[in-house]
């Protein structure tokens, strides 16, 4: 897991990644941008999850820790959209 980005990244944000939108039920991976300070603990990072509604800017996520299900509030630079075998 990395701790600091390369000092040509430092500071640099994706804007696409910054204005992303998921829909209810899409399924996401916790991955941190190093460049915003993290709002949540550090051992949610490459957890998966699923999206449970829009809040505000961010999204409320809910994440299984082992068998108990817990929620996030998470912005979205910090999530990303994955596929799910069925």
């Amino acid at each position: 897991m990395l701790k600091h980005k390369s000092q040509k990244q430092k500071g640099k944000i994706s804007f696409s990644r910054f204005f992303q939108k998921f829909k209810e039920g899409d399924h996401v991976a916790v991955v941190r941008e190093l460049s915003i300070p993290m709002a949540y603990p550090s051992k949610i990072q490459g957890r998966t999850g699923k999206v449970i509604e829009k809040r505000g800017s961010s999204y409320y996520i809910e994440i299984k820790d082992i068998n108990k299900p817990k929620k996030y509030t998470i912005h979205p630079i910090h999530l990303k959209r994955i596929e799910v075998a069925k």
